[in-house]
């Protein structure tokens, strides 16, 4: 396969097990520790270490603005999916393959149509963060969860009757270590790294609700074990169709809503299992906007006197103020490069312009930061006892090791990596 095919996914599995595991777990180690929102958490944790309040900014730069940019642009592709799901389910694109191959670009050149959608998904992410932990954000990921695992094993037993299973399994997993070199090694590490929401602290504001009783690590290995096998279940269910169709793999919103919709309307109950697949998109992508939600929620809930759902409401609204410049992108705004003058935002509508900022520049730095304040600042004593009640144990060096010096050489070799491309 590409990038070495199996080669890939090994390296991919070995770093995620040693990047963004180990981020998460100090993520969620400072929001117990600290049980508050994430500026205010990293204020207590650093004061706690002798350390200055500023460290604070790092959760309102990256938690409160990165969050708010983040599902800004974010909500416009879950817009898009929500689309293709009610499309595909009536039956818009079924038996038409010149249909399906113009569904993208008629949704993105009507604006009203791309802003509906978009508004629709935002609204629906602030309506459960405004819910609360318990009643919305817990209750919807637990309904969610299972039925995305459930309708993924569906869309694989699809695969494996109608598609080209065997030379899926190959492209993904059979190894090819002559294509492996340092750009591989860093995609790899890139992928892992971004298929965790680490680096903008919202672990921190759901660390901040775990329990004293609940162990950290295991449950950051559950969360993370469970991101890879949707990760690779997914490859299975969407390859096999794909080489059946006789289509080239690719990559992107080109391969899932240009790409996808044509195969599936080309196949044997094409329509119901093109509206399978999109509805679980649609689930993976409201689990994710509901994180990046969090954080200024919570932030917002525990320093102004607006509540939960005043909260919500106040974050999304600044959510969804820039995601219509983002959604317009598409439209009307299609030519409109804000930071034009500037050699590395050149050429960016105001959708590139927020994804880069957001994820070529805040989470890997996020995640720098997050690495040396953990792993650098704060005594590691207080580590110790957040995760193994002081217990004498091997893992805990472990950890300490890959957060102190493998997590922020790896993450600056990526961050320097998107920045050269």
């Amino acid at each position: 396969g590409l990038s070495g095919g199996g080669a890939f996914v090994l390296i991919y599995l070995g770093a995620v097990i040693l990047l963004p595991l180990q981020l998460e777990i100090a993520e969620l180690m400072v929001g117990r520790r600290s049980k508050a929102a994430p500026p205010q958490a990293l204020r207590n944790v650093a004061a706690e270490s002798g350390l200055s309040s500023r460290w604070g900014w790092m959760g309102v730069v990256l938690g409160g603005i990165g969050g708010m940019l983040a599902l800004s642009f974010y909500s416009v592709v879950g817009g898009w999916t929500m689309a293709f799901t009610v499309e595909m389910a009536t039956g818009a694109a079924s038996g038409s393959v010149e249909q399906a191959k113009n569904l993208f670009g008629q949704l993105n050149a009507n604006p009203w149509a791309v802003l509906t959608w978009f508004t629709i998904f935002i609204g629906a992410t602030i309506v459960i963060s405004a819910r609360g932990i318990r009643g919305g954000v817990e209750r919807a990921v637990k309904l969610m969860m299972p039925a995305l695992l459930v309708i993924l094993v569906l869309m694989v037993g699809y695969a494996m009757s109608v598609g080209e299973f065997q030379r899926a399994v190959d492209f993904l997993f059979t190894p090819d270590f002559s294509k492996v070199d340092a750009s591989v090694f860093l995609a790899a590490a890139g992928q892992a790294f971004f298929s965790v929401s680490v680096g903008l602290t919202a672990l921190v504001a759901y660390g901040s609700y775990i329990r004293r009783d609940t162990a950290i690590p295991q449950s950051a290995l559950v969360i993370v074990g469970v991101d890879t096998v949707v990760a690779l279940l997914a490859g299975l269910a969407i390859f096999p169709i794909i080489f059946a169709f006789g289509v080239e793999p690719d990559a992107g919103p080109g391969l899932v809503f240009i790409t996808l919709p044509i195969v599936f309307a080309g196949m044997p109950g094409g329509g119901f299992f093109g509206a399978l697949f999109f509805l679980l998109l649609l689930f993976a992508a409201l689990t994710s906007s509901i994180g990046m939600l969090e954080a200024p929620v919570s932030w917002l809930a525990e320093r102004t006197r607006l509540g939960r759902t005043g909260a919500a409401l106040a974050a999304g609204g600044v959510s969804w103020s820039l995601g219509i410049l983002a959604a317009l992108s598409f439209n009307v705004l299609g030519d409109v490069h804000p930071l034009g003058g500037v050699p590395l935002f050149a050429g960016k509508t105001f959708f590139d312009l927020f994804d880069f900022m957001v994820v070529n520049l805040m989470m890997p730095l996020g995640g720098i930061l997050i690495a040396i304040f953990v792993g650098w600042r704060i005594k590691s004593r207080f580590s110790h006892v957040e995760l193994y009640a002081d217990r004498s144990t091997p893992w805990f060096g472990a950890w300490r090791f890959l957060l102190r010096w493998f997590a922020p050489v790896v993450l600056t070799g990526i961050f320097l990596d998107m920045l050269i491309q």
